[in-house]
């Protein structure tokens, strides 16, 4: 399923005063208001988001991590690790998108990776890999770099993926945490194991689970955030904004925006007979059905005209086996603009009429055989009959 369109309804956009700004509906990637949404800007700490997502996917939560060097004294947010110190992968990554510790970045890109570097490389292939094609990524935490850079778009792609993920929305949804550090060295002082989320949106907007803030001078004040009503959820991507009460004000206008203007509208649902098709030599029709469901955001005042387009695989022909591809539904609006697209599968098994069946015929071979043998030795039992009454009547 993919989809991409925005389609406006009669309420008046809100104004972001951000550099750029992207409100998407998480469920299908539409995006329903967007500034600047492709312009490469500094991401600050909610590059942690992809960092986090990487930890998760590479490691199970129980895993020990033992701080390295390299994560000691990291510039910016830190929890105040030290090295050698040895905590559980979970608590790193309660730290890394609650209290946005610098260090635990770190710690956790040399656990996953052998090395920043390397973890970076780890980075930009995952976000290649999920569609976010506009970002480039050198480090785990969002220091400013100048060749460390995301579109507000890419961001919510990776925002998006990244909330599928159970184990990271738990995290990033919980206010207080309260990590263990049996192993700091207490006369250097209490080490941070209370932890707080940066995130005032949790508490500032209802519905709202999620996801990360981001600052650093360079790149302004930024922000991730999801909120849910119902069975809809939307993600909000500010970058560069100028203050945290500009930002958090801009995010609930748009979810405002987002859930008072627009209405879900499924346009086809996952197993849900499209079309049927005969194809040369099948023995029955080819049901084509949905792979997966597909719906679209519609303005509250609009009428949804949308048509909707088959189109089959070149060459397709028998046998077909049940659940395999055969084309794609497309849905376009009124002036041929593509909305969406669902693959099809076969909902049925299609084989030849004239198939191939061993058994009958190998039956009917042996019977031929048979028959042939029988005639054989039957017209040669004719033979020697009139053979021997001929020499018979010679004698005579």
């Amino acid at each position: 399923m993919s989809c991409g369109v925005a389609l406006a309804g009669e309420v008046k956009e809100p104004e972001a005063g951000a550099k750029a700004a992207v409100l998407m509906d998480a469920g299908n990637g539409q995006l329903l208001y967007q500034k600047n949404a492709h312009a490469p800007l500094y991401p600050a700490s909610t590059t942690k988001i992809l960092t986090a997502v990487l930890a998760i996917e590479s490691c199970r939560l129980d895993e020990v991590v033992t701080v390295p060097r390299e994560a000691v004294g990291v510039e910016g947010t830190a929890i105040g690790l030290q090295e050698g110190e040895r905590l559980t992968l979970e608590d790193l990554l309660y730290a890394l998108l609650l209290s946005s510790a610098n260090d635990a970045a770190v710690a956790i890109a040399h656990h996953v990776a052998g090395s920043t570097e390397a973890f970076a490389r780890l980075m930009n292939e995952k976000a290649r890999q999920i569609g976010a094609a506009e970002s480039h990524f050198t480090n785990p935490h969002g220091l400013p770099d100048p060749a460390h850079y995301v579109s507000a778009y890419d961001m919510a792609v990776i925002a998006r993926y990244a909330m599928q993920n159970s184990v990271f929305r738990k995290i990033v949804s919980t206010q207080v945490k309260q990590i263990s550090r049996p192993l700091a060295d207490r006369s250097k002082g209490p080490p941070q194991e209370h932890l707080w989320n940066h995130n005032r949106l949790l508490t500032l907007y209802d519905g709202c689970i999620g996801v990360k803030t981001g600052y650093t001078t360079q790149a302004g004040q930024c922000l991730v955030g999801a909120a849910r009503r119902g069975d809809r959820e939307l993600l909000v991507v500010l970058l560069g904004s100028q203050g945290w009460d500009p930002l958090y004000r801009d995010a609930r206008k748009l979810f405002d925006y987002g859930f008072a203007s627009y209405r879900p509208v499924w346009l086809v649902a996952k197993g849900e007979k499209v079309s049927a098709i005969e194809l040369p030599r099948g023995d029955r029709p080819l049901e084509a059905v949905a792979a997966g469901g597909l719906y679209l955001n519609f303005g509250t005042g609009q009428d949804p005209a949308v048509v909707k387009e088959v189109q089959y695989l070149k060459g397709l022909r028998v046998p077909v086996k049940e659940g395999q591809k055969v084309g794609e539904v497309v849905f376009k609006d009124a002036a041929g603009q593509e909305l969406g697209r669902v693959d099809l599968v076969a909902g049925n098994g299609v084989e030849s009429r004239f198939r191939y069946r061993p058994l009958p015929l190998l039956a009917g071979a042996l019977l031929a055989v048979a028959c042939f043998w029988r005639l054989r030795r039957a017209a040669s039992y004719r033979r020697r009959r009139y053979a021997r009454a001929r020499g018979l009547r010679h004698l005579r």
